[in-house]
Protein backbone atom coordinates (compact mmCIF):
# COMPACT_ATOMS: atom_id res chain seq x y z
CA UNK A 1 0.00 0.00 0.00
CA UNK A 2 1.45 3.39 -1.04
CA UNK A 3 2.15 5.99 1.62
CA UNK A 4 -0.10 9.07 1.56
CA UNK A 5 1.54 12.30 0.39
CA UNK A 6 2.29 14.68 3.23
CA UNK A 7 1.25 18.19 2.18
CA UNK A 8 3.77 20.76 3.34
CA UNK A 9 3.91 24.54 3.09
CA UNK A 10 6.05 24.39 -0.05
CA UNK A 11 3.42 22.22 -1.71
CA UNK A 12 0.71 24.79 -1.00
CA UNK A 13 2.95 27.54 -2.36
CA UNK A 14 3.64 25.51 -5.49
CA UNK A 15 -0.09 24.81 -6.01
CA UNK A 16 -0.94 28.48 -5.47
CA UNK A 17 1.73 29.60 -7.94
CA UNK A 18 0.54 26.98 -10.42
CA UNK A 19 -3.06 28.19 -10.06
CA UNK A 20 -2.03 31.80 -10.69
CA UNK A 21 0.07 30.78 -13.69
CA UNK A 22 -2.76 28.68 -15.17
CA UNK A 23 -5.21 31.57 -14.73
CA UNK A 24 -2.73 33.96 -16.39
CA UNK A 25 -2.32 31.53 -19.31
CA UNK A 26 -6.10 31.27 -19.62
CA UNK A 27 -6.38 35.07 -19.81
CA UNK A 28 -3.76 35.06 -22.58
CA UNK A 29 -5.58 32.50 -24.73
CA UNK A 30 -9.14 33.60 -23.83
CA UNK A 31 -9.64 35.53 -27.12
CA UNK A 32 -8.77 32.35 -29.00
CA UNK A 33 -10.83 29.84 -27.03
CA UNK A 34 -13.19 29.28 -29.98
CA UNK A 35 -10.51 28.15 -32.48
CA UNK A 36 -8.77 26.11 -29.76
CA UNK A 37 -11.94 24.18 -28.84
CA UNK A 38 -12.86 23.61 -32.50
CA UNK A 39 -9.34 22.38 -33.25
CA UNK A 40 -9.51 20.04 -30.25
CA UNK A 41 -12.86 18.56 -31.36
CA UNK A 42 -11.78 18.25 -34.99
CA UNK A 43 -8.63 16.47 -33.84
CA UNK A 44 -10.78 13.93 -32.01
CA UNK A 45 -12.99 13.42 -35.06
CA UNK A 46 -10.16 13.29 -37.60
CA UNK A 47 -7.50 11.46 -35.55
CA UNK A 48 -8.44 7.93 -36.79
CA UNK A 49 -7.82 9.12 -40.37
CA UNK A 50 -4.63 10.91 -39.34
CA UNK A 51 -3.41 7.78 -37.58
CA UNK A 52 -3.65 5.80 -40.84
CA UNK A 53 -1.81 8.58 -42.70
CA UNK A 54 0.90 8.60 -40.04
CA UNK A 55 1.33 4.83 -40.29
CA UNK A 56 2.08 5.18 -43.99
CA UNK A 57 4.53 8.05 -43.37
CA UNK A 58 6.61 6.68 -40.50
CA UNK A 59 9.10 9.07 -38.87
CA UNK A 60 7.60 11.99 -40.84
CA UNK A 61 5.09 13.26 -38.30
CA UNK A 62 5.28 16.89 -39.45
CA UNK A 63 4.47 15.97 -43.05
CA UNK A 64 1.68 13.60 -41.95
CA UNK A 65 0.09 16.29 -39.79
CA UNK A 66 0.41 18.86 -42.59
CA UNK A 67 -1.26 16.47 -45.04
CA UNK A 68 -4.10 15.82 -42.58
CA UNK A 69 -4.68 19.57 -42.14
CA UNK A 70 -4.64 20.05 -45.93
CA UNK A 71 -7.25 17.32 -46.40
CA UNK A 72 -9.35 18.86 -43.62
CA UNK A 73 -9.13 22.25 -45.34
CA UNK A 74 -10.45 20.88 -48.63
CA UNK A 75 -13.20 18.96 -46.83
CA UNK A 76 -14.42 22.10 -45.03
CA UNK A 77 -13.53 25.10 -47.22
CA UNK A 78 -14.50 23.97 -50.72
CA UNK A 79 -18.07 22.78 -49.99
CA UNK A 80 -18.76 25.66 -47.59
CA UNK A 81 -17.54 28.27 -50.11
CA UNK A 82 -19.72 26.87 -52.91
CA UNK A 83 -22.75 26.66 -50.63
CA UNK A 84 -22.28 30.24 -49.35
CA UNK A 85 -22.04 31.60 -52.92
CA UNK A 86 -25.24 29.77 -53.91
CA UNK A 87 -27.04 30.93 -50.74
CA UNK A 88 -26.11 34.57 -51.42
CA UNK A 89 -27.35 34.31 -55.02
CA UNK A 90 -30.65 32.67 -54.05
CA UNK A 91 -31.11 35.03 -51.09
CA UNK A 92 -30.60 38.11 -53.28
CA UNK A 93 -33.04 36.76 -55.88
CA UNK A 94 -35.64 35.95 -53.23
CA UNK A 95 -35.25 39.39 -51.63
CA UNK A 96 -35.74 41.12 -55.01
CA UNK A 97 -38.80 39.02 -55.83
CA UNK A 98 -40.30 39.67 -52.38
CA UNK A 99 -39.92 43.44 -52.75
CA UNK A 100 -41.47 43.26 -56.22
CA UNK A 101 -44.35 41.16 -54.89
CA UNK A 102 -45.13 43.76 -52.22
CA UNK A 103 -44.82 46.61 -54.73
CA UNK A 104 -47.22 44.97 -57.18
CA UNK A 105 -49.97 44.51 -54.59
CA UNK A 106 -49.44 40.83 -53.90
CA UNK A 107 -49.92 41.34 -50.17
CA UNK A 108 -53.22 43.18 -50.66
CA UNK A 109 -54.55 40.30 -52.75
CA UNK A 110 -53.48 37.86 -50.08
CA UNK A 111 -55.31 39.62 -47.22
CA UNK A 112 -58.52 39.66 -49.24
CA UNK A 113 -58.70 35.89 -48.90
CA UNK A 114 -61.68 34.77 -46.80
CA UNK A 115 -59.50 32.59 -44.57
CA UNK A 116 -57.41 35.65 -43.66
CA UNK A 117 -60.51 37.65 -42.73
CA UNK A 118 -61.79 34.77 -40.59
CA UNK A 119 -58.39 34.40 -38.88
CA UNK A 120 -58.21 38.11 -38.00
CA UNK A 121 -61.80 38.00 -36.74
CA UNK A 122 -61.01 35.10 -34.43
CA UNK A 123 -57.85 36.81 -33.17
CA UNK A 124 -59.72 40.04 -32.41
CA UNK A 125 -62.56 38.16 -30.74
CA UNK A 126 -60.72 35.72 -28.50
CA UNK A 127 -57.48 37.51 -27.66
CA UNK A 128 -56.88 40.57 -25.44
CA UNK A 129 -54.89 42.24 -28.20
CA UNK A 130 -56.01 45.47 -29.78
CA UNK A 131 -58.03 45.11 -32.97
CA UNK A 132 -55.66 43.94 -35.66
CA UNK A 133 -56.06 45.57 -39.04
CA UNK A 134 -54.88 43.45 -41.97
CA UNK A 135 -54.28 46.45 -44.26
CA UNK A 136 -52.27 48.25 -41.60
CA UNK A 137 -50.19 45.12 -41.12
CA UNK A 138 -49.53 44.90 -44.87
CA UNK A 139 -48.53 48.57 -44.96
CA UNK A 140 -45.97 47.95 -42.24
CA UNK A 141 -44.67 44.86 -44.04
CA UNK A 142 -44.37 46.84 -47.27
CA UNK A 143 -42.37 49.52 -45.46
CA UNK A 144 -40.14 46.83 -44.03
CA UNK A 145 -39.65 45.34 -47.49
CA UNK A 146 -38.75 48.73 -48.96
CA UNK A 147 -36.08 49.17 -46.29
CA UNK A 148 -34.75 45.67 -46.88
CA UNK A 149 -32.32 46.79 -49.56
CA UNK A 150 -30.50 49.29 -47.35
CA UNK A 151 -30.51 46.79 -44.49
CA UNK A 152 -28.94 44.16 -46.76
CA UNK A 153 -26.17 46.61 -47.65
CA UNK A 154 -25.40 47.16 -43.96
CA UNK A 155 -25.47 43.43 -43.32
CA UNK A 156 -23.17 42.84 -46.29
CA UNK A 157 -20.65 45.30 -44.85
CA UNK A 158 -20.73 43.45 -41.55
CA UNK A 159 -20.41 40.10 -43.31
CA UNK A 160 -17.28 41.29 -45.11
CA UNK A 161 -15.74 42.25 -41.76
CA UNK A 162 -16.82 38.96 -40.21
CA UNK A 163 -15.43 36.99 -43.16
CA UNK A 164 -11.98 38.47 -42.48
CA UNK A 165 -12.26 37.49 -38.83
CA UNK A 166 -13.58 34.05 -39.82
CA UNK A 167 -10.65 33.43 -42.17
CA UNK A 168 -8.14 34.43 -39.49
CA UNK A 169 -9.79 32.15 -36.92
CA UNK A 170 -9.94 29.30 -39.43
CA UNK A 171 -6.20 29.43 -40.14
CA UNK A 172 -5.50 29.76 -36.41
CA UNK A 173 -7.63 26.66 -35.86
CA UNK A 174 -5.63 24.81 -38.54
CA UNK A 175 -2.37 25.89 -36.90
CA UNK A 176 -3.55 24.50 -33.55
CA UNK A 177 -4.91 21.35 -35.22
CA UNK A 178 -1.50 20.68 -36.76
CA UNK A 179 0.15 20.40 -33.33
CA UNK A 180 -2.76 18.51 -31.74
CA UNK A 181 -2.52 15.84 -34.43
CA UNK A 182 1.26 15.69 -34.45
CA UNK A 183 1.70 15.55 -30.67
CA UNK A 184 -1.49 13.64 -29.83
CA UNK A 185 0.14 10.82 -27.85
CA UNK A 186 2.46 13.12 -25.90
CA UNK A 187 -0.43 15.43 -24.99
CA UNK A 188 -2.57 12.54 -23.75
CA UNK A 189 0.32 11.16 -21.66
CA UNK A 190 0.96 14.59 -20.08
CA UNK A 191 -2.73 15.04 -19.28
CA UNK A 192 -2.84 11.60 -17.65
CA UNK A 193 0.25 12.42 -15.59
CA UNK A 194 -1.14 15.78 -14.44
CA UNK A 195 -4.54 14.44 -13.35
CA UNK A 196 -4.31 13.06 -9.78
CA UNK A 197 -6.67 10.14 -10.47
CA UNK A 198 -6.29 6.42 -10.94
CA UNK A 199 -5.69 5.10 -14.44
CA UNK A 200 -9.22 3.64 -14.60
CA UNK A 201 -10.75 6.99 -13.59
CA UNK A 202 -8.59 8.79 -16.16
CA UNK A 203 -9.76 6.33 -18.82
CA UNK A 204 -13.40 7.04 -17.94
CA UNK A 205 -12.89 10.82 -18.08
CA UNK A 206 -10.91 10.90 -21.33
CA UNK A 207 -13.11 8.34 -23.09
CA UNK A 208 -16.24 10.20 -22.04
CA UNK A 209 -14.77 13.54 -23.14
CA UNK A 210 -14.01 12.08 -26.58
CA UNK A 211 -17.46 10.48 -26.82
CA UNK A 212 -19.23 13.68 -25.73
CA UNK A 213 -17.31 15.86 -28.18
CA UNK A 214 -18.06 13.57 -31.08
CA UNK A 215 -21.73 13.14 -30.19
CA UNK A 216 -22.20 16.90 -29.67
CA UNK A 217 -20.87 17.56 -33.17
CA UNK A 218 -22.75 14.68 -34.76
CA UNK A 219 -25.96 15.23 -32.82
CA UNK A 220 -26.24 18.95 -33.46
CA UNK A 221 -24.58 19.69 -36.77
CA UNK A 222 -25.28 16.52 -38.74
CA UNK A 223 -28.93 16.67 -37.68
CA UNK A 224 -29.06 20.31 -38.80
CA UNK A 225 -27.49 19.42 -42.16
CA UNK A 226 -29.89 16.50 -42.67
CA UNK A 227 -32.93 18.63 -41.83
CA UNK A 228 -31.66 21.45 -44.03
CA UNK A 229 -31.20 19.10 -46.99
CA UNK A 230 -34.64 17.51 -46.51
CA UNK A 231 -36.29 20.92 -46.05
CA UNK A 232 -34.46 22.39 -49.05
CA UNK A 233 -35.70 19.56 -51.28
CA UNK A 234 -39.30 20.27 -50.21
CA UNK A 235 -38.88 24.02 -50.78
CA UNK A 236 -37.48 23.42 -54.27
CA UNK A 237 -40.41 21.12 -55.10
CA UNK A 238 -42.97 23.78 -54.14
CA UNK A 239 -41.13 26.40 -56.21
CA UNK A 240 -39.14 28.31 -53.57
CA UNK A 241 -35.33 28.80 -53.40
CA UNK A 242 -34.33 25.40 -52.00
CA UNK A 243 -30.75 26.12 -50.94
CA UNK A 244 -31.62 29.41 -49.26
CA UNK A 245 -34.59 28.07 -47.28
CA UNK A 246 -32.82 24.78 -46.61
CA UNK A 247 -30.06 26.76 -44.91
CA UNK A 248 -32.66 28.69 -42.90
CA UNK A 249 -34.15 25.35 -41.82
CA UNK A 250 -30.72 24.05 -40.82
CA UNK A 251 -30.23 27.04 -38.49
CA UNK A 252 -33.81 26.75 -37.21
CA UNK A 253 -33.17 23.13 -36.21
CA UNK A 254 -30.94 24.42 -33.37
CA UNK A 255 -34.01 26.02 -31.72
CA UNK A 256 -35.37 23.51 -29.17
CA UNK A 257 -38.99 22.30 -29.29
CA UNK A 258 -40.17 24.27 -32.36
CA UNK A 259 -37.13 23.98 -34.64
CA UNK A 260 -37.86 23.72 -38.36
CA UNK A 261 -41.60 24.11 -37.75
CA UNK A 262 -40.93 27.87 -37.68
CA UNK A 263 -40.09 27.62 -41.39
CA UNK A 264 -42.24 24.94 -42.99
CA UNK A 265 -45.51 25.75 -41.15
CA UNK A 266 -45.72 29.40 -42.40
CA UNK A 267 -44.70 28.16 -45.85
CA UNK A 268 -47.59 25.68 -45.89
CA UNK A 269 -49.98 28.43 -44.74
CA UNK A 270 -48.77 30.74 -47.51
CA UNK A 271 -49.23 28.02 -50.13
CA UNK A 272 -52.76 27.39 -48.87
CA UNK A 273 -53.68 31.09 -49.07
CA UNK A 274 -52.42 31.48 -52.63
CA UNK A 275 -54.49 28.48 -53.74
CA UNK A 276 -51.71 25.87 -53.91
CA UNK A 277 -53.49 23.52 -51.52
CA UNK A 278 -51.85 20.38 -52.95
CA UNK A 279 -48.41 21.84 -52.30
CA UNK A 280 -49.55 23.03 -48.84
CA UNK A 281 -50.62 19.47 -47.93
CA UNK A 282 -47.32 18.16 -49.28
CA UNK A 283 -45.34 20.69 -47.21
CA UNK A 284 -47.20 19.77 -44.00
CA UNK A 285 -46.69 16.04 -44.64
CA UNK A 286 -43.01 16.47 -45.54
CA UNK A 287 -42.29 18.80 -42.63
CA UNK A 288 -43.97 16.60 -40.01
CA UNK A 289 -43.16 13.13 -41.35
CA UNK A 290 -39.73 13.59 -42.94
CA UNK A 291 -38.03 16.66 -41.45
CA UNK A 292 -39.58 16.07 -38.01
CA UNK A 293 -38.63 12.40 -37.94
CA UNK A 294 -35.00 13.31 -38.63
CA UNK A 295 -34.96 15.39 -35.44
CA UNK A 296 -36.82 12.77 -33.39
CA UNK A 297 -34.79 9.77 -34.56
CA UNK A 298 -31.38 10.93 -35.74
CA UNK A 299 -30.49 13.46 -33.01
CA UNK A 300 -31.07 11.13 -30.00
CA UNK A 301 -29.20 8.32 -31.81
CA UNK A 302 -26.19 10.53 -32.54
CA UNK A 303 -26.15 12.13 -29.07
CA UNK A 304 -26.48 8.86 -27.15
CA UNK A 305 -22.84 9.17 -26.06
CA UNK A 306 -23.67 12.11 -23.79
CA UNK A 307 -23.18 10.12 -20.59
CA UNK A 308 -26.77 8.92 -20.54
CA UNK A 309 -28.21 12.44 -20.52
CA UNK A 310 -31.94 12.47 -21.00
CA UNK A 311 -33.82 14.86 -23.29
CA UNK A 312 -34.41 17.43 -20.52
CA UNK A 313 -30.71 17.70 -19.68
CA UNK A 314 -29.78 17.92 -23.36
CA UNK A 315 -32.36 20.70 -23.77
CA UNK A 316 -30.97 22.77 -20.88
CA UNK A 317 -27.35 22.10 -21.88
CA UNK A 318 -28.03 23.43 -25.39
CA UNK A 319 -30.15 26.41 -24.27
CA UNK A 320 -27.73 27.40 -21.50
CA UNK A 321 -24.73 26.87 -23.76
CA UNK A 322 -26.16 29.15 -26.46
CA UNK A 323 -27.07 31.77 -23.84
CA UNK A 324 -23.54 31.86 -22.39
CA UNK A 325 -21.29 31.05 -25.34
CA UNK A 326 -23.30 31.74 -28.50
CA UNK A 327 -23.29 29.13 -31.27
CA UNK A 328 -20.29 27.37 -29.72
CA UNK A 329 -22.55 26.66 -26.75
CA UNK A 330 -24.04 23.86 -28.86
CA UNK A 331 -20.74 22.09 -28.16
CA UNK A 332 -19.79 23.55 -24.77
CA UNK A 333 -23.17 22.96 -23.12
CA UNK A 334 -23.43 19.16 -23.61
CA UNK A 335 -19.74 18.74 -22.74
CA UNK A 336 -20.08 20.64 -19.44
CA UNK A 337 -23.25 18.79 -18.42
CA UNK A 338 -21.95 15.36 -19.40
CA UNK A 339 -18.57 15.84 -17.71
CA UNK A 340 -20.40 16.92 -14.54
CA UNK A 341 -22.43 13.70 -14.62
CA UNK A 342 -19.27 11.63 -15.14
CA UNK A 343 -17.51 13.32 -12.23
CA UNK A 344 -20.61 12.75 -10.08
CA UNK A 345 -20.52 9.03 -10.96
CA UNK A 346 -16.82 8.86 -10.07
CA UNK A 347 -17.62 10.57 -6.77
CA UNK A 348 -20.34 7.98 -6.04
CA UNK A 349 -17.94 5.14 -6.86
CA UNK A 350 -15.02 6.56 -4.85
CA UNK A 351 -17.11 7.27 -1.72
CA UNK A 352 -19.54 4.37 -2.12
CA UNK A 353 -18.93 2.84 1.32
CA UNK A 354 -19.17 6.18 3.12
CA UNK A 355 -22.35 7.18 1.24
CA UNK A 356 -24.03 3.83 1.93
CA UNK A 357 -23.08 4.07 5.61
CA UNK A 358 -24.50 7.60 5.82
CA UNK A 359 -27.63 6.53 3.99
CA UNK A 360 -28.27 3.61 6.35
CA UNK A 361 -27.54 5.53 9.56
Amino acid sequence: MSNPVKIETRHWMLLLALGVAVYACYRLIQPYIGPIVLAFILSLLFYPVHEKIEQRMKKRRNLASLLSCTIMTFIIVMPVTLVIIAIIQQGATFSTETIAWFSQGGAEKLIDHEYVHKAFALINKYTPLDNLNAKELVTRLAATASNLGSSMLNISAKVVGNVTNLVVNFFLMLFILFFLLRDHDALVDNIRLAIPLTRSQEDVLLDELESISKSAILGSFLTAIAQGVAGGIAMAIVGLPGLFWGTVMAFASFIPLVGTTLVWAPTALYLLLVGEWQMAIFMVFWGAAVVGSIDNLLRPFLMQGNSGMNTLLIFFSIMGGIQLFGMLGLIYGPIIFAMTLVLFKLYQTEFKDFLEKQDNS
